[in-house]
């Protein structure tokens, strides 16, 4: 699809190397530049314990780069700045994530750039925006926007998702500004300076949390896996051979079926503002029957009355399945064979 495009990525952690294996997947030519200063990308050495200090790239690494050639340079070396230039002036995006000031510094900012290279789609990815300077990791993110605040179990200290999620989204955000710009350039020939920043990304990524507050003045608390509007909707239950089951009842007709399939009576909860109103009942009655039968039996009962349902699962059961199989993308990389799950689901 992207056969023709090359992209010089001057990005480092995750979401910037995202987006620029978005477009290696989709076969773009993807140049990333690393500091030799600094022994390239920082994620090199984010190594889990039992990870050989040996290898060339740690799993982390490899989440977040395919497909690209990558070339340690020192940009301040007048060299290797001219050699970042070079490719440069043949590429139609560039992503970039500096912190504020240092593109300037190291004379590759857009400013520094646009003139010499009219037609350039300059992707900019920043923490707080151009005019803080603060360095920013996800973490600082879901704390700063919320999301911390609303995750964990009520009455207990707030928790970090498990997964980068802010720069996860910020990638897909970046992602979505470049494509846009490469449809202006195609109808232009100009090319486009672009600057999301991950706390805009998380902002934007509240959804209903934030409208929530903003039109109903509510602020999210911690519920565990609960939702704040629908019941039952991440509620878990325990079955006969311990695993937890996930409900996510989106409607009153939906409702309708579970109580027939788990055999409940449904006038106590006939409404979701009843069942709002008396979850922790609702709840009780639902685990006691769940609890009769196993995974196995329910995953049939609830498919059969087209419910919605999961089974919590682990990272070794999710990669058993064959879906998730196909969705794996491999490559050798300094001799060491990488894994990791595609992004571009095209």
């Amino acid at each position: 699809m992207f056969q023709n495009l090359k992209v010089v990525e001057l990005a480092s952690v995750l979401a910037g190397p995202l987006t620029g294996t978005f477009f290696a997947e989709l076969g773009a030519t993807v140049t990333k530049i690393e500091n030799k200063r600094t022994v390239g990308d920082v994620t090199r050495t984010w190594r889990l314990p039992k990870e050989s200090k040996e290898t060339p790239v740690s799993a982390y690494y490899s989440a977040a780069n395919y497909g690209k050639e990558s070339l340690l340079l020192d940009v301040t070396d007048a060299k290797d700045y001219a050699v970042v230039l070079e490719h440069i002036r043949g590429a139609d995006v560039v992503i970039a994530n500096y912190k504020p000031g240092t593109a300037q510094k190291l004379r590759l900012s857009y400013e520094d750039l646009a003139p010499h290279y009219p037609s350039l789609i300059y992707a900019e990815l920043t923490g707080f925006g151009e005019d803080d300077a603060r360095p920013a990791f996800d973490v600082v993110l879901q704390a700063e926007t919320g999301f911390m605040y609303m995750n964990g179990e009520p009455g207990r200290p707030p928790v970090k998702m498990p997964v980068a999620l802010i720069d996860v989204l910020a990638a897909h955000h970046l992602k979505e500004a470049i494509l846009c710009a490469l449809i202006h350039k195609l109808r232009t020939g100009e090319g486009k300076h672009i600057q999301i920043s991950l706390y805009e990304s998380a902002l934007a990524s509240l959804a209903n949390q934030a409208t929530n507050w903003l039109m109903e003045g509510h602020i999210p608390q911690p519920m565990g896996t609960q939702h704040p509007n629908i019941a039952p909707y991440g509620d878990m239950y325990q079955t006969a051979d311990g695993k937890l089951l996930v409900l996510a009842v989106g409607s009153d007709r939906q409702f309708e079926h579970l109580c027939s399939t788990i055999d409940l009576d449904i006038d106590a909860f006939r409404t979701n503002a009843r069942r709002l109103a008396n979850r922790a009942a609702l709840n009780r009655q639902i685990g006691e029957r769940i609890a009769q039968k196993t995974s196995a039996y329910w995953a049939a009962e609830f498919d059969r009355r087209n419910i919605p349902y999961g089974v919590v699962k682990n990272m070794q059961e999710v990669f058993a399945d064959a879906r998730a199989e196909k969705m794996l993308l491999r490559e050798r990389v300094a001799g060491m064979d990488t894994v990791r799950v595609r992004t571009a689901l095209i």
